[in-house]
């Protein structure tokens, strides 16, 4: 039975679950570095190559903050672990611009319906670099 009422509502539903899900994780994150000394926090900061202020904002975000990037990059034949590889300093960078974007509910959006690939570069804040790894044949997907 395909009642589309029903898949809206599961659909919803779903949403609201992972909504929840990711939200507590944020949380519990944001709590276990609230229970770290100030000079922890920065050596956890310094070894990941962030500011302490990066590093909070970052967790605070929640562990998910940038799954777009990672999905984006996918769909762009881009294979991001060997863009992480190549450069950290660009991807950790590019982390932070997706963490922080503001299109956020656009992006999954494009993602979801296909349209991300050719549309991105009119609101991705990753655009350009994106486009350059897109030209790298060594970060690309085999």
């Amino acid at each position: 039975m395909n009642d589309p009422i029903a898949t809206t509502h599961e659909s919803l539903a779903a949403r609201v679950a992972r909504w929840c899900s990711t939200t507590w994780e944020a949380v519990e994150e944001a709590r276990s570095l609230a229970s770290l000394d100030d000079e922890t926090v920065k050596i956890i900061a310094h070894d990941n190559a962030l500011s302490r202020d990066d590093l909070v904002s970052l967790i605070r975000r929640g562990p998910h903050a940038a799954d777009e990037m990672g999905a984006l990059m996918r769909l762009l034949n881009i294979d991001p672990e060997e863009a992480k590889l190549a450069s950290p300093a660009q991807f950790r960078e590019m982390h932070m611009t997706c963490s922080r974007c503001t299109e956020k509910a656009r992006c999954r959006r494009e993602l979801a319906d296909g349209t991300a690939a050719t549309d991105f570069v009119g609101y991705c804040g990753n655009a350009d670099q994106l486009n350059e790894m897109r030209a790298r044949p060594e970060l690309l997907a085999d």
